[in-house]
């Protein structure tokens, strides 16, 4: 297919996806008017902007960043603070703040994410398990929690937390949407009130009109250098949830005595809370985006998840390649299409926290930002490669473009 061709089959596509592109812009202007109502009731102005120092007790933005995540995300408290250093690290912060020895941990979403296992139930100084902290999972059916299963468990053995992974992590299963979310939380509930339910957030923020913490979920974390930090947060992470259970959560970052009470950047924070702002739009660039690409990739006879008629559930698309140079080839495209570093040959690697040898593009300006354009996944079968983000549906567009002029 030529660049002409490509470039009328996108159109054909895009006036196919109007419905879908529809209803995505009416989650981003929902959750636009969301964030600007917490802005102007927490009276932002230019001094919360200001960089501060040392303990950080005159630290005016720390509080205000916090009070604006809990208003949105409709929680009794969040603790964000550039000093996480990515979303495993507030996964973590939020697990070791809320359990301790003797407490049974409960993944009904399977095994957690690849960096998170270690921090689990590794040998390493800090781990859960090596707290006392006792670990179980319950393996999904497809893309559907084993709710019956899972049921008669906590029933018995009383978890102190119940764990959920909204997105698909390096897994063939879907994301987890809210209202699926919601249930899943209700029945939970019904059976054992008095458990802690955690969700993993990451990718999923703005994807839909509410956030876990919205539909029952007692604590969630995530990244700021995904889909809240709009592309401009240059670092830190979130947690969010019930005010006892937060506060443990930064109690562990910094020291008991202290908790969310200190903590200095020295640096401006106007890039915390201006891509906090826009952070809506982008997404829905990325999700529309996302939609153009799964419908190229059908178009070149892949399988690829979500399903490109229906809007994501987060930022993640799916393409699977059963081959491996294939996979490899995919990859080092996207890097090719980048801004940044186009120039560079991306090869698999054995990455920090991975279980396999990873091979990852992130030609991003910031380094490691999943909400900018980005693919990777571990070389191993079915080589699935895990497409994510982008700060403009333009640029997307334009790989759109290329991925169907190549035939992907």
């Amino acid at each position: 297919m030529n660049y002409i061709e490509s470039k009328n089959l996108i159109k054909t596509l895009e006036k196919k996806s109007a419905k879908l592109f529809e209803k995505i812009e009416d989650i981003a202007l929902f959750n636009e008017e969301k964030v600007l109502k917490a802005f102007q009731e927490e009276k932002i102005s230019l001094t919360n902007f200001n960089s501060s120092s040392g303990y950080g007790y005159d630290d005016y933005a720390r509080p205000k960043l916090c009070a604006l995540y809990a208003r949105i995300f409709g929680a009794e408290k969040a603790f964000v603070s550039p000093n996480i250093t990515c979303g495993t690290h507030a996964l973590y912060l939020a697990l070791a703040g809320a359990l301790k020895q003797g407490d049974l941990m409960l993944s009904i979403t399977g095994e957690p994410y690849d960096t998170l296992k270690d921090c689990i139930v590794g040998n390493s100084c800090g781990s859960l398990e090596s707290m006392g902290v006792k670990f179980e999972k319950i393996e999904m059916l497809g893309s559907k929690i084993n709710i019956n299963k899972a049921l008669k468990i906590i029933a018995e053995k009383k978890p102190k937390m119940v764990y959920i992974q909204r997105s698909r992590g390096y897994s063939s299963r879907n994301t987890l949407s809210i209202d699926y979310i919601e249930e899943i939380i209700k029945k939970v509930k019904a059976v054992f009130p008095q458990t802690i339910i955690m969700v993993d957030n990451c990718y999923g923020e703005f994807c839909d009109k509410k956030e876990p913490t919205e539909v029952g979920a007692d604590l969630m974390a995530g990244s700021l250098i995904k889909n809240i930090g709009g592309g401009l947060a240059p670092t830190g992470g979130y947690i969010a949830g019930n005010e006892e259970l937060v506060e443990n959560s930064a109690k562990r970052l910094t020291a008991p005595s202290l908790g969310s009470e200190v903590g200095s950047y020295n640096a401006s924070y106007t890039p915390f809370f201006e891509g906090l702002f826009i952070s809506p739009h982008v997404v829905s660039g990325v999700l529309k985006g996302n939609i153009l690409i799964g419908k190229v990739a059908k178009e070149c006879g892949f399988n690829t998840s979500p399903n490109p008629s229906t809007i994501p559930a987060d930022i993640i698309r799916t393409i699977t390649f059963n081959n491996a140079d294939k996979f490899v080839e995919f990859v080092q495209s996207i890097q090719k299409l980048s801004p940044v570093d186009s120039f560079v040959v991306p090869e698999a690697y054995a990455m920090p926290g991975y279980q396999d040898k990873v091979i990852m593009a992130a030609g991003t300006f910031i380094q490691g930002s999943s909400i900018e354009l980005s693919c990777d996944g571990p070389l191993k079968e079915p080589y699935i490669a895990y497409l994510q983000g982008g700060l403009t549906y333009e640029h997307l567009k334009i790989v759109a473009i290329s991925l169907a002029e190549k035939n992907l």
